[in-house]
């Protein structure tokens, strides 16, 4: 790990949120589907999430730039804690139904909305420049640990105590990030003015100068573009349950392993870049792991052995990894420090809508034409996909180097 005062606490601190996450979208996803073995409503697991993160984006992208961003991300996390509250409440209680499962949901994307740009505009401020691409491998790798533990935890979890064990951990993980979060010094200060009005036209007009700068930088649009697109249309997560429970039949145990398996691969690429980050053909390699995780997710579609389907999600989640490694490295390079929390906001819409709203696409489309189907012309549309976006952003193709996206002029 970097010597660096302050990074240590940072990770942990979103290790155990992550950690938090992981545990509670797996139990959340058994659970809806165990009581209504329904495709659709796994869909609207993910729908949930989306809207609120959707609705809150502007705000959220201005309040980062404008306010105290560890500030911020702490109170995101208390009202993601008092979620898992709600849903232990529930789970002692599940004479109340399904409907107030996905009223949590939409409050948790609330707090979705606020965290992840926050903690993407705060790592910059705790690591030195030079040191940000290998903290951002090093950040990346460790909180893929809470990918992979996350759901193992989760469904032992569940299997020992039920959703109520399962979400007071949940609770407990959200209490430790706080208490962690203190312990981390930021040393240099957002350049954004948080003296400026914050009534609602100036707040659009803020958040506008963050969209025209990702308008006029090719590598910025590309890359969380081509993000969203890949993973909306060919990410398989949300039909794991699906996957584990009818074509493997694993059970909730296998369905943690499944879910892991893309956390090991994208640790174990993690654990490689934070060694040996490299810095030589980044955008041509981006492509190329977006194509490798494209395939991947095709074979796992047509696979009906469990470690087939376990080394499909391995090799997808190490293709990822690479990818996100490299995204992440030139938007945090390409932007002003003033304005990470609007672009972040952005950007983390993108990522939230290739999730999010990728869950739901998967689950609509299992709905209609079945489970195997879906993961097929999913992984078919993150080919073509890359193949579009490699000739469509030429400047984002050829970049060779992180620090050639702070000063490539605004061209496609």
């Amino acid at each position: 790990m970097l010597r660096v005062p302050g990074f240590a606490a940072f990770v942990l601190a979103r290790l155990a949120a992550v950690l938090a996450m992981q545990m509670q979208a797996v139990v959340v996803a058994w659970q809806v589907y165990d009581i209504t073995r329904d495709p659709m409503a796994l869909a609207y697991v993910g729908l949930a999430q989306f809207i609120p993160m959707l609705l809150l984006l502007v705000p959220a992208g201005d309040w980062i730039d404008r306010f105290n961003r560890k500030t911020v991300l702490a109170l995101s996390w208390v009202v993601e804690g008092i979620c898992s509250a709600l849903l232990l409440w529930l789970a002692l209680h599940p004479q109340h139904g399904i409907v107030w499962v996905y009223a949590v949901l939409v409050l948790f994307g609330c707090g979705r909305a606020f965290t992840g740009p926050a903690l993407q505009s705060l790592l910059p401020q705790i690591v030195p420049r030079e040191q940000l691409a290998q903290a951002l491998a090093t950040n990346s790798m460790l909180m893929r640990a809470a990918t992979i533990g996350g759901p193992i935890i989760g469904g032992l979890l569940y299997k020992l105590g039920g959703g109520s064990l399962t979400y007071g951990v949940c609770l407990a993980s959200f209490s430790l990030a706080l208490v962690l979060l203190p312990l981390v010094p930021t040393y240099r200060a957002t350049t954004a003015s948080a003296h400026t009005s914050g009534d609602l036209r100036h707040m659009w007009q803020r958040f506008g100068e963050g969209v025209r700068f990702i308008r006029a930088h090719p590598i910025v649009l590309g890359s969380i573009s081509l993000d969203l697109f890949a993973v909306l249309l060919g990410g398989v997560v949300a039909l794991l349950p699906i996957y584990a429970n009818e074509v493997l039949q694993v059970g909730p145990e296998g369905l943690g392993l499944l879910r892991s398996a893309i956390g090991f691969g994208e640790i174990a690429a993690g654990l490689y870049l934070s060694r040996r980050p490299f810095n030589q053909n980044v955008g041509i390699t981006m492509f190329i792991a977006v194509l490798v995780f494209g395939l991947a997710n095709l074979v796992f579609a047509f696979s009906s052995w469990f470690w087939l389907s376990f080394a499909c999600l391995l090799v997808a989640g190490a293709a990822d990894m690479v990818s996100m490694y490299i995204r992440s490295a030139l938007v945090q390079f390409s932007t002003p420090d003033g304005m990470r929390g609007r672009v972040n906001a952005v950007n983390m819409l993108f990522v939230s809508s290739s999730n999010e709203l990728g869950e739901f696409r998967a689950g609509t489309s299992a709905s209609w034409v079945g489970a195997m189907p879906a993961a097929v012309l999913g992984g078919i549309c993150t080919l073509v996909v890359a193949g579009l976006w490699m000739r469509q952003f030429p400047t984002l193709r050829r970049v060779k180097q992180f620090e050639e996206a702070g000063h490539t002029a605004s061209r496609r």
